[in-house]
């Protein structure tokens, strides 16, 4: 029988939640590399990324007893992923890759406040501020002021990761178990990505390069960096763990920085202390 593990705290809590936000991040770069340039189709690469996360995941957690399959309330973790996975693949056909991401983790912290209000759970003063600092920041690095009017249907398909991802999040609050319970979610997930995949296998491309990114994503940064979010979330709560993933988009931003060799401006490093300083400042308790 597993039991809670204590709450995390200090420098170790905020080393697992940037490492966290790392894998995340990455998760944004392997799949707009896969699509734009590898030459997959997106309802691929989410089967492939899910099938790669279910099989690294069942592979480590088999050690440590049952996955848990039938746990009351599975089905919410499994159709929220499935909703963020398909939702998150496809937008990207049609979004420029910052507008994408801030509808994604604004639409995120939004279902996660919301969840946290609904909950009662308590919102200090100083969290409502971290996070307006923070989607201040997100809001002037990302600021479409080039991208025009975003495309409707990617943006209906973002909005649904991201209140998939959200509820993702909030369910995950209460595992006792990380490891097995994502192992578990990717597994039930996986039927219904390779049925998204049978769907529109005849518009679906293939590649090595893309098969490779995808499970990269999927035993990799999605996997186990699921895995570890679920294992600190139970210690941030709802509101700091929507106002932590504003990070993501920045450190996918300085990935392609350095990744692409885009210039870095000004207005990148502003945008990159007011996200970390509104975080600091939320991720502190009380």
């Amino acid at each position: 029988m597993t039991t809670a593990t204590a709450p995390l705290s200090g420098p170790r809590l905020f080393a697992l939640v940037a490492l966290t936000m790392t894998a995340f991040a990455a998760n944004s770069l392997l799949n707009r590399a896969a699509l734009a340039e590898a030459g997959i189709g997106p309802a691929a690469f989410a089967a492939i990324r899910l099938a790669a996360g279910a099989l690294a995941l069942v592979l480590l957690a088999r050690r440590r007893g049952p996955l848990g399959l039938t746990t009351p309330g599975r089905w919410i973790g499994v159709l929220s992923l499935t909703a963020y996975m398909l939702g998150f693949s496809f937008a990207y056909l049609s979004l420029d890759a910052g507008l994408g991401a801030l509808i994604l983790f604004g639409g995120v912290q939004i279902t996660m406040f919301a969840g946290a209000l609904l909950a009662r759970e308590v919102v200090p003063l100083a969290r409502w501020l971290g996070a307006g600092m923070a989607l201040a920041g997100l809001a002037l690095l990302l600021w479409p002021g080039a991208v025009g009017r975003p495309d409707p249907l990617g943006l209906g398909l973002m909005m649904i990761a991201a209140v998939g991802w959200g509820i993702y999040s909030l369910h995950g609050r209460g595992s006792r178990a990380p490891l097995s319970d994502t192992a578990a979610n990717f597994l039930l997930a996986l039927p219904l990505g390779l049925l998204a995949w049978l769907i529109w296998a005849s518009d679906d491309a293939l590649s090595v390069p893309g098969i490779l990114l995808a499970v990269v994503s999927g035993a990799l940064t999605s996997g186990l960096g699921y895995a570890l979010w679920y294992a600190v979330l139970p210690s941030l709560g709802a509101t700091r763990a929507a106002v932590a993933q504003l990070t993501v988009p920045v450190i996918a931003a300085l990935g392609g920085l350095i990744l692409l060799g885009e210039a870095v401006t000004w207005l990148t490093g502003l945008a990159t202390l007011l996200v970390l300083g509104g975080v600091a400042i939320s991720l502190r308790k009380g």
